[in-house]
């Protein structure tokens, strides 16, 4: 029961970033290229990267598919949207900073 719990909850987290209040608060405090990249690592985690697994799974070994779950229940975003946004500020030339608190580590 605890495991379907986590889950859940995991699961729960991964979509509260896309709820259109969470954007637009994000836009607001944030700017648009923060959003770009929080929606877009979401897309990749949920999509590519179940999508990845799969074609490992059929073409490489069928072990892969265990990872389509894994990438859905699994959250990244606590550490590649500051990474990516570190690397956008980079390649912008600014110090911006953002606070992202996720409360998962």
């Amino acid at each position: 029961m605890r495991l379907y719990r986590w889950i859940r909850d995991r699961v729960s987290h991964k979509l509260s970033h896309l709820k259109i209040e969470s954007i637009k608060r994000t836009l607001r405090e944030n700017g648009l290229a923060l959003v770009v990249i929080i929606v877009g690592w979401e897309i990749i985690e949920d999509v590519l990267f179940p999508a990845l697994f799969a074609l490992l799974g059929k073409y490489v070994h069928p072990a892969f598919f265990a990872g389509i779950p894994v990438a859905w229940v699994v959250c990244l975003h606590w550490l590649m949207v500051p990474v990516l946004w570190g690397i956008w500020i980079k390649i912008k030339g600014t110090n911006e900073k953002i606070e992202h608190n996720c409360d998962h580590h």
